[in-house]
């Protein structure tokens, strides 16, 4: 996404009103070290099923699998990973997708797999 202004406040309204084909770019978080130097690239976008690594935050240290995904709030939630309502119910807890990093990938799908092998065949 090119950046068209230095100024924060316009920067938030670009990604608050970002068209959803380019959410899911936004959604990108860090690859563990393993990662990295096996797929040869720094980041890729978070997915349900992928397992996280909680960086920042409450639950730093926490690793569990993702059982959802908001665009929107650019937030992932992970399994274990909840709060207690004053109800007594209890609710998963969204954290941002940049304070996560990815232990494991979800290959399921065949696209999602081609498209993490295209920069190393590029690169071959």
């Amino acid at each position: 996404m090119k950046v068209l202004s230095k100024k924060p406040r316009k920067q938030r309204k670009r990604l608050y009103n970002a068209p959803p084909h380019r959410l899911s770019k936004l959604m990108s978080a860090h690859l563990s070290p393993e990662l990295r130097e096996k797929y040869g690239r720094r980041s890729f976008p978070v997915r349900k099923g992928d397992t996280v690594k909680i960086l920042v935050g409450e639950y730093k240290g926490v690793e569990g699998k993702v059982t959802g995904v908001n665009r929107e709030k650019q937030a992932v939630y992970v399994e274990n990973v909840t709060i207690k309502r004053a109800d007594g119910r209890v609710k998963p807890r969204p954290i941002h997708v940049s304070n996560v990093m990815i232990t494991s990938l979800n290959l399921e799908d065949e696209y999602r797999k081609q498209r993490l092998e295209a920069k190393l065949s590029k690169e071959a």
